[in-house]
């Protein structure tokens, strides 16, 4: 338990790391691709002109993003994915114009979910359940390789599940939800909480954008100091305590660089 200690003796709240995943519970960081976009998408403010240089060239800074999921070895509940990337067809599914906006730059046979489950030395296959923080497409694109898999848990906030039907419905936010991955015959989980105890070691933290959004600093202030507003309603973020590790926090696109939490 040296790493949940570490977190009580620089000042955690007991009550948000007292949830402690058991003995033999491994945690692997997949890299599943990298995306390109305009700072101005990335930080508020990013690439903005001023007075002093209206009159001097300038080059929009374009910042690389990487895609990431989490897999979790779990004792009790077996094999668990934190998020899925944006699947292996990313520009044909996401068509050209937003993959103009958000270019997928950097992605090779390693960076497929598949190849990078079993480096690991599992298989795509012996996942039991997926937590989704949010449903944009390169967060859950990758849902397309679970298709036929209606056993497979996927757990996601109410608000989010909502918001994405109702847009792959309406059209109204087309291009970021999208129903090549959306599918009503899934095996869909949602929770409405601010806060949710998953599993033995692992909470899922309701992280709305906006006003809010402040609500996440209260609650693990000692864990992450400061994060960006993010406007999806229904946006969650996993908070997995590691005994000897410590206390590690995925919160999606809460926040997508240093300069958000700084």
């Amino acid at each position: 338990m040296a790493g949940i200690q570490k977190a009580l003796d620089t000042g955690a709240v007991p009550g948000h790391v007292s949830n402690v995943c058991p003995k033999g519970t491994k945690m692997y960081l997949l890299e599943v691709g990298w995306l390109e976009a305009d700072e101005g998408y990335i930080i508020r403010g990013g690439n903005a002109s001023l007075l002093s240089t209206q009159d001097k060239s300038f080059v929009n800074k374009r910042r690389q993003m990487p895609m990431y999921c989490v897999l979790i070895d779990h004792p009790h509940e077996g094999l668990i994915l934190w998020e899925t990337g944006c699947g292996v067809d990313y520009p044909t599914v996401w068509g050209p114009a937003l993959a103009d906006i958000f270019a997928r730059v950097r992605y090779e046979p390693k960076h497929e979910l598949k190849n990078a489950v079993e480096a690991t030395g599992h298989k795509l296959e012996d996942i039991k359940k997926i937590i989704i923080g949010h449903l944009h497409l390169d967060h859950a694109g990758g849902l397309d390789q679970f298709l036929h898999r209606k056993d497979v848990e996927i757990w996601v906030h109410d608000k989010e599940l909502r918001a994405a039907f109702w847009s792959v419905a309406t059209g109204a936010d087309v291009g970021v939800y999208l129903q090549h991955y959306l599918k009503l015959d899934l095996n869909w989980k949602t929770f409405d909480e601010r806060t949710m105890d998953f599993c033995q070691g692992i909470t899922l933290h309701h992280l709305p954008g906006h006003t809010d959004g402040k609500w996440l600093y209260r609650i693990v202030h000692s864990i992450l100091h400061a994060v960006d507003e993010s406007p999806v309603p229904g946006l969650i973020g996993m908070q997995l305590n590691l005994p000897e590790s410590g206390t590690f926090l995925f919160i999606s696109d809460h926040c997508h660089v240093i300069e958000n939490v700084s």
